[in-house]
């Protein structure tokens, strides 16, 4: 029988609660959602609040079949939010925003990655945030990523902008930034030149091109997903890879001592110990007191 539980007054069915999402660990499905409920849920939520969320799901785990969706999966309960976004030009689609422990714990149900976009339901392509997503490209390892991260860091400082950093869960890193709200088209624009300046800073070490020819050993500067129409892994999001890696926010200090690629791999297990320990390193983004506008010089 599938168990019924409430949560904040909703009746939730969660199914296959002993089912090993995870082989390598051992991880259960009733541990995914445990992990969800208790550990990061707050956080997490403040990071997909006001967010429509798109879905990689691995309901098998991470050896079965994942695919992405951005529409509603079918079932969605009514009181699940969703909110319009735009999908093609003369077009209207409908997404999940994820803005209640309710609705958080049904779409882990779900067992999914959680991705957003850097703006905000009611304002689709009005950026409130920037990103800059770091791929190595093999033998390049996250070590070379907080290298160029910390050129970044310091490029950005230079403009009057804070970057915060975190794991991806997988291979790299992310930066992210609070801007005021800016149109998507001129925060890529801005990415894209800060991407070139890396790549003329640190030849060696970074491309600013998506060609794969010229990735080996390099660190990919991924300004794309500041287009409106991409998503970026929500912090705190547990990835479908062979263990249950979380996208962690990380501290500069980590980023700048980081001298082997396990230092910055991070499991659901490790999550509550360094929130107590650090609270939402990210929280930044979330305060509108400390988004900053773009610069408006060449």
């Amino acid at each position: 029988m599938t168990p019924i539980t409430e949560v904040e007054g909703r009746r939730l069915a969660l199914s296959n609660l002993d089912k090993v999402l995870y082989p390598a660990t051992g991880t259960t499905k009733g541990e995914v959602l445990h992990y969800y409920a208790t550990a990061v849920a707050h956080p997490l939520l403040a990071h997909l609040r006001d967010r429509p969320v798109s879905f990689l799901r691995y309901p098998d785990g991470p050896d079965g079949q994942c695919f992405f969706t951005k529409n509603p999966p079918p079932g969605t309960p009514s009181w699940v939010r969703t909110t319009p976004v735009p999908h093609r030009e003369d077009e209207q689609a409908r997404q999940v925003v994820v803005d209640d422990l309710a609705s958080l714990m049904w779409a882990a149900n779900l067992v999914v990655e959680f991705h957003t976009p850097q703006w905000r339901a009611g304002a689709p392509g009005t950026a409130d945030r920037m990103v800059f997503d770091l791929d190595p490209g093999a033998p390049a390892t996250v070590v070379e990523c907080c290298t160029v991260a910390r050129w970044l860091r310091d490029r950005l400082a230079s403009d009057g902008l804070l970057a915060c950093g975190k794991t991806s869960g997988s291979k790299g890193l992310h930066l992210l930034v609070a801007v005021e709200p800016t149109p998507a088209e001129q925060v890529s624009a801005y990415a894209k030149k800060l991407a070139v300046e890396a790549q003329e800073a640190l030849p060696d070490l970074v491309v600013h091109r998506m060609t794969r020819a010229l990735r080996p050993g390099k660190v990919f500067i991924d300004f794309s997903q500041n287009a409106a129409a991409k998503t970026t892994a929500t912090p705190y999001t547990l990835r479908a890879r062979p263990e249950p890696t979380v996208s962690a926010p990380v501290t500069w200090e980590e980023i700048e001592e980081c001298r082997a690629p396990g230092e910055l791999v991070f499991l659901a297990g490790d999550m509550a110990a360094r929130l107590a320990r650090h609270g939402d390193l990210l929280g930044p983004l979330n305060d509108p007191g400390r988004a900053r506008p773009l610069p408006t010089r060449g």
